[in-house]
């Protein structure tokens, strides 16, 4: 493929379909947004807003952390705080397609919101090969694949990546000069913690996955894997306080992966002084007494555990 060539015709079709209306941009800080927010700026410049949504469902200083670095870069990011909202969103909810169905509601109806606000027409997002297929094909629910948009008030989507998959998306992230850092950046779910969470996702086991997710993530960084990531389980187990049995307690699954497009994968073979360190750390989270590491590859498994 030529990345090259592929940008500037993106950009071109860009300006065809905008024309002189106002687009908004989500970004969320992983290569597929980040990709899509530098073709929308090149294209329409002063009539693109990009936004940054922070769900409460984001990793540990995420919001703040990644408006921050496209402002070292020229970007301008609005940051919007919408916790609340998603958080009722999902609240009672514990099957799996229903929480990503729930969160992919409030999602489009807080960008409906802005782009009425803004007196916008588009929104630009990275909707990538891997989300359609895995949508169009029943295998998940992706948040960002769906058919109707203009119920939110959201007039057209533009997705410029529609037909990439993840390992092509990240060469134009290197043509387009972005640092190794957003090039290089393991995928994280648009519903973010939300669908590493089984059971009703309340702010207190959000916050016992985003802690342990930091960690896995520090402890791993050496192995230059596609995805690392825990999952919360859904019901409590049995712990020991002192040599005696304590009361119920949570369990975290970690995974990790190795994939070049993210439609198969196989389970990384983590170091056992690795494992346990990670054993070491997640356990002295609050409430946190048990750690199970995966090995399921992808199929049967998906990446994600919902």
């Amino acid at each position: 493929m030529n990345y090259k060539k592929f940008i500037k015709n993106a950009i071109i079709d860009i300006k065809e379909n905008v024309l002189d209306k106002k687009a908004i941009n989500a970004l969320s800080g992983g290569v597929d947004s980040s990709v899509v927010t530098a073709l929308a700026q090149k294209s329409i410049e002063d009539k693109l807003t990009t936004v940054f949504i922070d769900t409460g469902f984001m990793r540990k200083n995420e919001p703040e952390t990644v408006v921050e670095l496209f402002s070292n870069m020229g970007f301008n990011v609005e940051l919007i705080r919408a916790q609340d909202k998603f958080y009722k969103a999902v609240k009672g909810l514990t099957d799996g397609e229903e929480k990503r169905k729930a969160f992919s509601n409030m999602f489009y109806t807080v960008f409906g919101q802005i782009i009425d606000n803004k007196g916008a027409t588009y929104l630009f997002q990275g909707t990538n090969k891997a989300d359609r297929k895995e949508t169009d094909g029943g295998v998940k629910f992706q948040h960002n694949v769906r058919y109707d948009y203009d119920k939110f008030g959201i007039e057209g989507v533009i997705e410029p990546l529609k037909e990439l998959y993840k390992h092509e998306i990240r060469k134009v992230a290197r043509k387009l000069g972005f640092p190794k850092e957003i090039y290089n950046r393991q995928p994280f779910p648009g519903p973010g913690l939300l669908v590493r969470c089984l059971g009703e996702a309340t702010p207190e086991r959000i916050n016992i996955v985003r802690e342990a997710q930091l960690i896995v993530e520090e402890e791993l960084a050496g192995l230059k894997t596609f995805q690392d990531l825990v999952c919360l389980a859904g019901d409590t187990v049995t712990g020991l306080v002192e040599g005696e049995k304590g009361p119920g307690k949570y369990m975290i699954f970690v995974r990790s992966v190795r994939s070049k497009d993210a439609l198969t994968a196989k389970a990384t073979k983590i170091p056992q002084r690795i494992q346990n360190r990670i054993n070491e750390r997640i356990t002295k989270i609050p409430n946190v007494c048990r750690v199970l590491y995966e090995i399921t590859d992808k199929p049967p498994s998906t990446i994600e555990y919902i």
